[in-house]
């Protein structure tokens, strides 16, 4: 039976969220601590890449910390992003998320369903002569370089953002009883790793959401018993509710 699940993310902003009715329905409590961080890079940092963002006319996001640095870095830098700088998301709220620094036009704003930047292509095809700039976190891999470059669009990968520890105090670490974790990112495994070494490995199940996540946990001797998306449960949350469902029954 699960009791106390930890999911290392930020809680959420809103009542509504389906995690707390999983935890009303299914009697668990809930613990929300990121292992990790975001940090932008510094103006100093990103002109070490030698990028110009003005030579490019269309950004695409994959997050809101992609957004947040894209235009903290044109502020620091005093770069006067065009007004018909185009913009694609790979979801409706990253894109609705840029209201936060422009106004919103639907002109010039695209967006997918399901969180893949795979799911953006045809959009981007349709506007094969936009010059696409990419923000991305200093972990990533080569997957949508190729995926670009395989449909013959003009881009340019560039490192605005990194994860790093938000490591545990030495009361935290003493504390910790979850019998669960929620993982989202290697990053996320790596800090568990990190703070606890295999200390935990036996008396902790885990749950994953991405096939990088699930690998970094399988290689860390981790229990993994959820894995998410899945045709059937795309969404992590409905993955734990079915989990929950037959443990916690």
């Amino acid at each position: 039976m699960v009791k106390k699940i930890l999911i290392s993310q930020p809680r959420p902003a809103s009542d509504k969220s389906p995690y707390f009715d999983i935890a009303e329905n299914y009697g668990v409590e809930l613990l929300f601590r990121p292992f990790i961080k975001v940090e932008g890079l510094s103006s100093r940092e990103f002109r070490l890449q030698k990028i110009s963002i003005t030579n490019h006319t269309a950004v695409v996001f994959t997050s809101r910390h992609a957004i947040d640095n894209y235009f903290k870095l044109c502020k620091e830098m005093r770069v006067e992003v065009p007004e018909d700088m185009k913009y694609f998301c790979v979801t409706e709220q990253i894109a609705l998320y840029i209201q936060k620094y422009v106004q919103y036009r639907k002109r010039k704003v695209f967006f997918g369903q399901t969180g893949k930047i795979a799911d953006l292509l045809p959009s981007m095809v349709k506007h094969k002569n936009e010059r696409y700039l990419i923000p991305m976190s200093d972990v990533h891999d080569d997957s949508v370089r190729q995926m670009l470059d395989g449909k013959k669009l003009q881009h340019q990968e560039c490192v605005m953002y990194r994860t790093v520890s938000n490591d545990f105090t030495d009361e935290e670490r003493e504390n910790f009883d979850c019998d669960m974790c929620v993982f989202f990112s290697p990053s996320g495994i790596n800090a568990f790793m990190k703070t606890f070494g295999t200390a935990k490995n036996d008396e902790v199940v885990v749950a994953t959401f991405g096939p990088s996540t699930t690998k970094a946990a399988h290689e860390a001797g981790l229990n993994v018993v959820v894995e998410a998306p899945t045709d059937k449960y795309p969404s992590m949350t409905g993955a734990l509710k079915a989990y929950l469902s037959e443990v916690n029954a």
